[in-house]
């Protein structure tokens, strides 16, 4: 049997594991929390290294993309800095390939009528398969890189703008410390501040990450669709009571739990025959073919499909 653990330095609340079949063989996956705690995940990936078939770094991204280009975040190098033998993923492969694949899908094969709607996609650095999907729709779209990730109020209303802004940004935020960007630890189980909620307002569709959803999550968000993933029970209970309509997580439900892009990308790279950084996006491409990784969609309070 395969084991493949993500560490994360989100909250260990959200810690879950399940046995699941890929390919006909089994594998084990697992999220282990670390509250935030930088030294412990360091020191967790140093002692799995070797000691499973592949790891996910789960809570930060290794790199940010514009269109053509990665730039590599300096926290998430010193986190892995101890790795040195188990394959390692963030879940950036699967944001390219699956995500975007999963938003082209929702418009041809389950009758939702993405064209043409307004989107919030909280942001792009982090899910430009998501953006590309969007752009290909036609969809209005508001990327909330600088909202999310600075704090700072400006959406970004153009994919080629966008891909100016994190080129031109990119170098320096990298630099950065890493949880200033992103929540971490408890910080992920909060979403109090409404200063951001009319961008909500705005949207029939909010996409992206779910931390960064919840960040500025209004009171009410009646009749919208939400596409994310790692949601859990509370999560979708806090969504349901807010007035959610429909919530897609890109990623499939195992045992109530959707995991993150990490842990899945994670274990699909130990069935391709290859080195990690040999792995292209038509590899991710052929194996999710042959893999039933369908999303989950979920009516939460009754309503026309956008």
């Amino acid at each position: 049997m395969k084991r493949i653990v993500s560490v994360s330095l989100g909250s260990s609340r959200r810690d879950h594991s399940v046995k699941t079949e890929i390919l006909n063989e089994e594998v084990l996956l697992e999220r282990v929390g670390t509250d935030g705690d930088f030294k412990k995940a360091k020191s967790l990936f140093a002692e799995l290294d070797g000691q499973v078939d592949a790891l996910g770094v789960g809570g930060i991204d290794l790199h940010i993309y514009s269109q053509n280009k990665k730039y590599s975040l300096r926290d998430a190098k010193r986190l892995v800095s101890g790795v040195k033998e188990t394959p390692l993923a963030d879940g950036s492969g699967l944001k390219m390939t699956l995500e975007k694949k999963v938003i082209l899908d929702l418009e041809e094969n389950n009758n939702f009528n993405l064209k043409g709607k307004n989107v919030l996609l909280v942001s792009a650095a982090d899910r430009f398969g998501m953006a590309l999907a969007f752009e290909e729709l036609g969809c209005n779209v508001h990327y909330g890189d600088l909202i999310f990730g600075l704090g700072l109020p400006f959406p970004i209303k153009s994919l080629k703008l966008i891909d100016r802004a994190i080129r031109l940004l990119g170098p320096v935020v990298c630099q950065m410390p890493f949880k200033i960007l992103y929540p971490t630890g408890s910080k992920q189980e909060t979403s109090g501040s409404q200063k951001y909620k009319h961008y909500y307002e705005w949207a029939d569709v909010i996409a992206g990450d779910f931390h960064l959803i919840k960040k500025y999550l209004p009171k009410r968000i009646n009749n919208k669709v939400i596409i994310t993933n790692t949601v859990t029970d509370a999560d979708v209970e806090l969504l349901k009571r807010r007035g959610l309509g429909f919530l897609v997580t890109t990623t499939p439900e195992l045992n109530g739990r959707s995991f993150g892009t990490n842990l899945l990308e994670a274990a699909l790279i130990t069935f391709i025959d290859k080195p990690k950084e040999e792995i292209e996006v038509d590899d991710y491409l052929s194996l999710l073919n042959k893999v039933e990784f369908n999303p989950r969609i979920e009516v939460l309070n009754k309503k026309e499909i956008c």
